[in-house]
């Protein structure tokens, strides 16, 4: 009997994976490679072909397995594409490449402020209009060629379909371009006279219409198989949890990947700090959520080492007792401490056990920090791929005494809300409690200590 499939085209910033979802979720194949960036050519940029390739060959090997209904893209955020009805006008910018100080000036001036977007200024090209700004100016020809701004999900639900549309969870993202609390495009985009490049809006979970007949056909799909609209990735994360939302239960998702991202279901927005990472992320259903964010899957391999190996408890009680602390940051990109330069205080880690202990100390106690800066309430969920640490969650929970903290039991809550959408209203099994770890001794000294010297005032 055929087995009718997903498709969850996840692009991460490190990594893209696809994979193939039967009807309850349960996977039934996947194929991953790096997300790599090419230097040759007039800016660092994404390696489209590349993943165009592997995503052809991918496709051709389900179809072989399953009858796939659809494809659902979903990507990082602070990425778009601009394209003609040929394809790219230029190549996907990578949103850590550093930007020329020259258009600074006049762009400073025309991005909305803070209170309005809810997007702070952040480094490098992380906030989108100011990339979509300096491509602008700096290849006007080329600009003026674009048909359409996509941003990344919808760019590959473009190539796939050939139907360009816009969605709010990649508009609203950090990136200049989006007001939260209106639903609406900024003054940037007016002032720029962007508004005729952005497609209609649709939602994450539209039916764009079927695969393009040549894709279709050299990969073995069948007619039915549509492409929806797709979405951000952190923001896929969340679906699972709109309906407590909904129900105006307090609750957080902490989305863990390259970036960790705390988004605070019930937080006010009032409380958001620019100038700390701070803003609001758009969910599906276009409400904003207060957001805080750091690095922190970069964080972590930076300090655990190019062969990390899983420590034990005593490892972390260890560096506690002696007073080892990694501080922020060890990323270039984003975060509340950004700008300051990361260190270990205290006696350096000598085994690879105690590096990944530290790695893990140190994500913890980012990550309880930006809990504390939305006052996030309610349980809080661990997504992504802090799950496969068999320490974070509990250290997390023995940080903050009195606060809920679970573990969800899907390692990838961006792969499953990419099978959410396909499959809107059914929600899989959400999570599993778990109990802090055993009694750290020194460990709110430990916090203190670490917060004290982190900011002084």
């Amino acid at each position: 009997m055929t087995i009718d499939a997903t498709v969850v085209l996840d692009i991460g910033k490190t990594n893209a994976k696809l994979t193939l979802l039967d009807a309850a979720g349960a996977i039934l194949a996947e194929e991953r490679r790096p997300n790599s960036i090419v230097h040759a050519g007039p800016y660092p940029h994404h390696d489209t072909e590349g993943l165009w390739d592997w995503l052809q060959t991918g496709l051709a090997a389900f179809a072989r397995l399953a009858h796939v209904t659809a494809i659902v893209p979903v990507t990082h955020g602070a990425t778009a594409a601009l394209v003609d009805d040929a394809g790219l006008v230029l190549p996907i910018l990578d949103y850590e490449s550093t930007l020329p100080q020259s258009l600074a000036a006049e762009y400073a001036s025309l991005r909305p402020a803070f209170g309005d977007s809810l997007s702070p200024q952040l480094p490098c090209g992380l906030n989108l209009g100011l990339q979509l700004f300096w491509l602008a100016r700096t290849y006007p020809q080329e600009f003026a060629r674009a048909r359409h701004i996509l941003t990344y999900p919808q760019y590959w639900a473009w190539r796939l379909s050939g139907v360009a549309a816009s969605e709010v969870t990649s508009l609203g993202c950090h990136t200049d371009l989006w007001r939260p609390q209106q639903g609406a495009y900024s003054s940037l985009v007016e002032t720029m006279d962007w508004t005729p490049l952005f497609a209609p809006l649709q939602s994450a979970w539209t039916a764009l219409g079927p695969v393009l007949p040549q894709w279709r056909e050299s990969n073995g799909l069948l007619p039915d198989c549509q492409v929806l609209c797709g979405i951000h990735d952190s923001n896929a994360s969340l679906l699972r949890y709109l309906d407590a939302q909904e129900q105006a239960q307090p609750r957080t998702v902490l989305s863990t990947g390259t970036w960790a991202i705390a988004a605070a279901f019930g937080a006010p927005l009032g409380r958001l700090d620019e100038t700390a990472d701070m803003l609001a992320n758009v969910h599906a259903l276009g409400q904003p959520v207060a957001c805080m964010r750091f690095m922190g899957g970069r964080e972590f391999a930076v300090l655990a080492g190019s062969e990390p190996q899983v420590c034990g408890a005593d490892d972390i009680a260890r560096l506690v007792s002696q007073g080892t602390l990694a501080l922020p940051c060890f990323a270039e990109s984003g975060g509340p401490f950004v700008g300051q330069e990361g260190r270990i205080v205290g006696q350096v880690p000598r085994t690879a056990q105690e590096r990944y202990a530290l790695a893990t100390l140190y994500c913890a106690l980012m990550s309880d920090y930006c809990l504390d800066a939305l006052d996030a309430q309610g349980t809080v969920t661990v997504e992504g791929s802090f799950t496969d640490n068999p320490h974070f969650a509990a250290l997390l929970a023995a940080l903050r005494p009195g606060q809920e903290v679970s573990v969800s039991q899907d390692a990838s809550g961006t792969t499953c809300g990419g099978w959410m959408l396909h499959r809107w209203g059914q929600v899989p099994a959400m999570e599993a409690t778990v109990e802090p770890m055993m009694e750290v001794d020194g460990l709110t000294a430990y916090r203190a200590q670490w917060r004290a010297i982190c900011r002084p005032d």
